[in-house]
């Protein structure tokens, strides 16, 4: 038995009863059960529909996100978790590089990097670099002034939790930032990149060796052997290029958002929706949401 999940964004919830009625229909689904009213909805289907890719990109025009998945097993009991434009809004390394007064040049390269144009190591080194000299403390200030969190993750960390759900952060980004994020939502662990500084200045480089796509995928493995899951047991979610490994080894990986040679290649892809999606995803209605 397969399971079809549609929604929209919460900002603006507009998820047509009449929609919903029809694609059940046409697809000789079931009952349609609704997660939340005008927001997000679901149905069993006895098989994978032939023309779901087709049905797909004409929701797409109308702002619903659609997903069809396997019923059993949709429960996961952890979540692995990209931080840059996925826990948070922004690229933490380019909001440093604004400050630092390099902005535009960083930013030209984080986007080519995550859409897989770049080798990610070769162009963290290169953006790193065009940080020497910035103060530490400058860190802070940043995560203070110009960070926040992406819609849906505070409920999305609570509701896993409280259903007994393991929680890592891993990212490409900086320990600086994913030791704070990770504090505030309440993950049980992070990994990323170190900064390394002297003097409480930037030293302009990054500690070896380099977490990337290959150190995601590792971390993925390794957490579910401690933990005794397996990867099927686990939701991912990201963005970039060098989340695609994960994302693929997961038995959910979700493209939030993502960069379209990243979204291309996975089966879960939310454009509408926000973090709320992966709650939906498994399930779990609005009236199952932790505070």
């Amino acid at each position: 038995m397969f399971v079809a999940t549609l929604l929209t964004s919460p900002k603006v919830p507009a998820l047509d009863p009449a929609l919903v009625a029809a694609l059940r229909n046409a697809w000789s689904g079931g009952d349609a059960v609704w997660l939340a009213p005008d927001e997000a909805a679901e149905f069993a289907l006895p098989r994978m529909p032939v023309n779901l890719w087709e049905v797909w990109g004409d929701l797409q025009a109308q702002g619903v996100d659609l997903v069809v998945q396997r019923a059993d097993g949709r429960r996961k009991k952890m979540l692995l978790a990209d931080m840059d434009s996925t826990m948070i809004e922004q690229e933490c390394i380019d909001e440093l590089a604004e400050v630092a007064g390099v902005g535009a040049r960083v930013k030209e390269i984080t986007a080519r990097a995550m859409n897989g144009e770049l080798d990610f190591e070769g162009a963290l080194i290169e953006r790193v670099a065009l940080l020497k000299g910035l103060p530490v403390s400058l860190i802070d200030q940043v995560l203070d002034t110009r960070i926040s969190l992406m819609p849906g993750g505070p409920v999305l960390l609570a509701t896993m939790k409280a259903q007994g759900g393991y929680a890592a952060l891993v990212s490409g980004g900086f320990t600086a930032f994913t030791s704070r994020v990770a504090a505030v939502l309440g993950f049980d662990e992070n990994r990323a990149n170190t900064l390394l500084s002297a003097a409480d200045l930037l030293t302009g480089e990054v500690a070896r060796p380099i977490l990337g796509r290959d150190a995601k995928v590792q971390a993925l493995t390794e957490i579910t052997a401690r933990l005794g899951l397996s990867p099927d047991e686990v939701i991912a979610v990201g963005d970039g290029a060098n989340d695609l490994g994960m994302l693929k080894l997961a038995g959910a990986g979700v493209a939030l958002h993502a960069k379209p040679m990243v979204a291309a290649e996975c089966d879960i892809r939310i454009n509408h929706g926000d973090l709320t999606a992966l709650v939906y995803l498994q399930g779990y209605g609005r009236a199952d949401f932790a505070a």
